[in-house]
């Protein structure tokens, strides 16, 4: 059964359920009864095999203590190079490519440390209008640390209607004086994935370097980036890869870049032969590992290795079929039930620009984003009117779709969202 062929029915849901080759999945996560999650493009739910591996490292501090570095299951000396090698495939990279290491935020700052390089002319750095702010003040905080103005070097391309951006608006915009170009692979708020095979290219006819925040794509869409050659990558770990709160990011650099000397040094970026040397030389790894700076997060590793064994089984080209399925579901489902209720899709239509999640507009949004979660589910606000739902393709299911649909069409019908006030909680 195809969703193309869609009926508004919970038995056509529960149909869509019975023919899901990845359906078992959904056994291997804590799901709360009575309750569904939406918000697996903010954070991701914790796997039973996520928990064991963190029990296990947790076990292996308390057996080996020091030890523990070079003895157990997973040596902690080597975990952050392990799952790079596990992360590689989701993103289409060499293992040596991928590390696993700091967060989103530290990660820009060590990448445009180390590939931002002002000469002449070439001083500016080119971003979008829509991107996260974090990657933003990264950019403009850089700028300054170069004696730069903030205001003057970073162009942000602007969208044309507040959802999108234009991949000939920034393509444009990639003058003579653009030294680096940072972009994401797909909007937070819109869920549009550009294309990131056409800008680089673009970027690379003018001599130009790229890099992209991956945030919002890793785990849920595949990628090329070791054949489209991007130039670095970097990435959070917790949302679609179910890697905790806070859980260590990672990041991925072009090998023909390896001999490029990381921006912020630190001794676990070591050659790992020479580190314990504790020369006041540093020699870097011949890999992305070089980019590491401090000591690894063990505990906040941990559990990506249960979550990251899960998407090799399930294989990253099945989990992105069924993520399309499920948006597309979900969307049909609004236009046949809540388009005279004052909503509004506002992400792509078409599967090779929608990311993992469908963007509702609404004027009264963070009002009904209360109001499902008083009704059991768990969705996404983004201000000013943004409804997020990222249906998951490991844990949710075609029914868990349809039933919010149903509730939605209820808290608008009988005015639930009334009785909150039209403004975000503290954290969104």
């Amino acid at each position: 059964m195809n969703v193309e062929d869609f009926v508004p029915t919970l038995d056509f849901a529960r149909k869509l359920d019975n023919e899901d080759a990845l359906s078992g999945f959904r056994d291997e996560f804590f799901i709360k009864p009575d309750s569904i999650y939406m918000d697996g493009n903010s954070l991701g739910l914790l796997s039973k095999r996520a928990e064991r591996a963190l029990l296990d490292t947790i076990e292996a501090w308390k057996e080996y203590g020091i030890d523990g570095w070079t003895k157990g299951k997973q040596p902690w000396f080597f975990l952050s190079e392990k799952l790079g090698e596990m992360t590689a495939p989701l993103i289409g990279a060499a293992r040596e490519e991928v590390i696993a290491c700091s967060s989103t935020t530290t990660n820009l700052h060590q990448l445009i440390a180390t590939f931002y390089k002002p000469t002449g002319s070439r001083t500016k750095i080119l971003a979008d209008g829509l991107n996260f702010p974090s990657d933003i003040y990264a950019l403009k905080s850089q700028l300054q640390l170069h004696g730069h103005d903030p205001d003057a070097h970073l162009i942000c391309v602007r969208s044309r209607d507040g959802r999108f951006i234009e991949e000939d608006d920034i393509i444009e915009a990639m003058t003579d004086d653009v030294a680096l170009v940072i972009l994401p692979t797909v909007l937070y708020r819109s869920g549009q994935v550009l294309d990131m095979k056409r800008l680089t290219a673009e970027a690379h006819k003018r001599n130009i370097l790229i890099g992209f925040d991956a945030c919002h794509s890793i785990g849920a869409i595949p990628h090329s980036f070791s054949e489209w050659d991007v130039d670095f990558a970097y990435w959070c770990n917790y949302k679609y890869l179910n890697g905790g709160p806070g859980a260590v990011g990672g990041l991925y650099v072009n090998r023909k870049h390896f001999e490029v000397s990381p921006g912020l040094a630190g001794w676990f970026g070591s050659n790992k032969e020479k580190q314990f040397d504790l020369e006041h030389t540093f020699t870097p790894a011949e890999t992305a590992a070089a980019y590491q700076i401090g000591t690894p997060h063990v505990l906040s590793l941990a559990p990506l290795i249960g979550s990251l064994e899960m998407f090799a089984e399930a294989g990253i080209e099945n989990i992105r079929l069924k993520s399309l399925q499920l948006t597309r579901y979900l969307m049909k489902l609004i236009e046949h039930e809540l388009t005279d209720l004052d909503f509004v899709v506002g992400n792509p239509q078409e599967d090779s620009r929608r990311g993992g999640h469908v963007s509702l507009e609404h004027d009264e949004a963070a009002r009904i984003c209360k109001a499902l979660k008083e009704n059991g589910i768990v969705p996404d606000f983004r201000a000013p009117n943004i409804i997020r739902l990222a249906p998951v393709a490991l844990y949710n299911t075609f029914e868990e779709v349809w039933k919010v649909v149903q509730v939605l069409k209820v808290i608008m019908s009988e005015k639930q969202y009334e009785k909150f006030a039209n403004e975000r909680d503290i954290v969104a």
